[in-house]
């Protein structure tokens, strides 16, 4: 079981993907529920969102292969390339995408 840590600014999509998540065998964090120098297995990243592509960022700079999916409503951007997301997902989506994004960044 990893800990995938999930960056979304909606409540009602975060307990969508904090669902997919748990049906996939793997336990869904919040930024807040994570202790300093506690590393997830994954970043779901909603990139509209400040804080998480800040988090992104600082995740990336650390691990430089750590694996990012980015669900979002926009084309990736500049910033999202920079991060280089191991999927990038256009809202809406198939579940069964994101599914597949988590098994292939968890075997990266």
């Amino acid at each position: 079981m990893a800990r995938i840590l999930i960056s979304e600014p909606h409540p009602d999509l975060r307990v969508l993907l904090e669902a997919v998540v748990r049906r996939a065998g793997h336990e869904p964090v919040g930024h807040g529920e994570l202790t300093s120098g506690d590393t997830p297995a994954v970043m779901i990243l909603e990139p509209a969102s400040a804080d998480g592509l800040a988090a992104a960022a600082r995740l990336r700079r650390r691990l430089e292969n750590f694996p990012i999916i980015c669900t979002s409503i926009s084309p990736p951007s500049d910033e999202t390339r920079a991060l280089s997301p191991i999927a990038y997902l256009l809202k809406p989506f198939r579940l069964r995408d994101l599914e597949a994004a988590i098994v292939s960044a968890l075997a990266a």
